[in-house]
């Protein structure tokens, strides 16, 4: 489609915008939204007719790109046979849609307990741990993000939770492995993975076994840094939870459907939960949905035991209709391995040459179509580009290298001293290829401020 320019439009939108519309995780008056006309594929569109490439896929979840015909007609089709039913009830579309998230899902998560959100996924999911075990404590690691709600938030361990943190949510935070900013002074992967899981069991012993219910991780952390765990720790995440009766939680919001280049970032490591959160990517974001894959296990527990919750538009018929195009959309059209090759191919072997030619990175990472460029200001002392949290004039160099990246035609997904790389999953190489180049010339301007 062809952006047709219609500033006037774009003006009321604003103003109605700008008058009614609370944001999310802002300074209400100190924010200026820019006012979307269209999007179609792997770009959106301004009122001014101006396009920009998304390397955000929206926040993250559209796997497919926006406005897949296939979806989208899959959407009005449901609409005009069932637009809603009540969630007690077997309907179709949820029932396809949980057969489909089944086959895919590891091991034995053959159970599907449908949300709105991947929140309130965490937020059942922990539930469910404390049920089963009859524990109170929860941990998770820094350097994560689980969620606005209550409890998904206390897990949370970046500054969105600080001002949420209650210190009443029985959730004890810790250190996961994260090499280039090692808390365990590791020299090498091998090191920083056996340190980061005696961490974990010291600081289980020292919690107390008995009181621990689950241990919550993002299979690779998304908007805290996309840190992809090294080889065996999940594995020896799955030892010691199995060890001390532990329920082990996986959080595929965002990395699950084909994100990471597999149906879900488990694969990659040969390791399955006893609970997985979903959402996103599941249906590209189209109409909201999540959910909770349950192993056998845990749905044991509540085959003759009411499960004491549930929401009203749990498997929401539009909801799970557009996940089911979804799925079969990204079988169809090969998605999944086509993300897998394009990260391998192209985005890591570019981005790893952006890193040799411009001294503000500091670090690359990711895989499949879920990468990280770590911004520095100095590559020898990994002198971060903005402190921790930055806000105001502290964040100035991340906000002048954003701006230019949107002058020059994309949309970046920046978060403190980091800028992601998560187009949709079925971009194309010549697009692909044109959001790298844009980034090559916007990290210039990072390039500004370094020693």
């Amino acid at each position: 489609m062809t952006p047709q320019p219609n500033p006037q439009a774009g003006a009321a939108v604003k103003a109605a915008d700008r008058a009614h519309v609370f944001h999310s995780w802002s300074a209400q008056e100190l924010i200026d939204p820019l006012a979307v006309a269209g999007a179609e594929g792997s770009y959106f569109w301004d009122y001014e007719g101006k396009r920009y490439l998304d390397l955000t896929s929206g926040l993250v979840y559209t796997n497919i790109g926006y406005q897949h015909p296939k979806v989208v007609a899959a959407i009005q089709e449901q609409a005009a046979r069932m637009t809603t039913f009540a969630p007690a009830f077997a309907v179709e579309a949820r029932s396809e849609a949980a057969r489909l998230i089944a086959e895919r899902t590891p091991g034995d998560l053959d159970k599907i307990f449908f949300t709105n959100a991947g929140a309130d996924a965490v937020e059942h999911a922990v539930r469910m741990a404390r049920l089963h075990t009859g524990r109170p404590k929860v941990l998770s690691a820094y350097r994560s993000y689980h969620g606005g709600t209550q409890q998904a938030v206390n897990l949370t361990g970046d500054p969105r939770r600080w001002a949420s943190d209650s210190g009443t949510a029985g959730v004890v935070h810790f250190w996961a492995p994260f090499l280039y900013r090692s808390r365990f002074y590791a020299e090498t992967e091998e090191q920083e993975c056996a340190r980061a899981l005696e961490h974990l069991e010291t600081t289980i012993a020292f919690e107390g076994p008995g009181t621990v219910a689950a241990i919550i991780l993002e299979t690779i952390p998304g908007t805290a840094g996309i840190m992809v765990p090294p080889a065996g720790y999940l594995a020896g995440v799955r030892e010691i939870c199995d060890k001390y009766g532990i329920v082990f939680v996986l959080d595929e919001v965002m990395a699950g459907f084909g994100r990471t280049g597999t149906w879900f970032a488990a694969d990659l490591y040969g390791v399955v939960p006893d609970l997985m959160t979903f959402a996103k990517g599941v249906n590209s974001g189209y109409v909201p949905l999540g959910g909770v894959a349950i192993s056998a296990r845990i749905a044991e527990t509540f085959a003759e035991r009411p499960y004491p919750g549930g929401l009203t538009y749990s498997g929401h018929p539009l909801a799970c209709a557009a996940a089911v195009a979804t799925i079969d959309v990204m079988a169809e059209e090969g998605v999944v391995e086509h993300a897998a090759r394009l990260g391998a191919e192209v985005v890591g072997p570019a981005l790893r040459e952006l890193a040799e030619r411009h001294p503000s990175v500091g670090d690359v990472r990711g895989v499949g179509m879920f990468w990280a460029l770590e911004l520095v200001r100095n590559r020898e002392t990994r002198e971060p580009l903005v402190p921790y949290n930055a806000t105001g004039r502290d964040n100035t160099p991340m906000a002048a290298f954003a701006a230019a990246a949107k002058a020059h035609g994309v949309w970046p997904f920046v978060n403190m001293n980091r800028t992601h790389v998560v187009p949709p999953c079925n971009i194309s190489e010549a697009e692909l290829k044109e959001g790298l180049a844009a980034l090559d010339t916007a990290l210039s301007v990072a390039d500004e401020y370094t020693a």
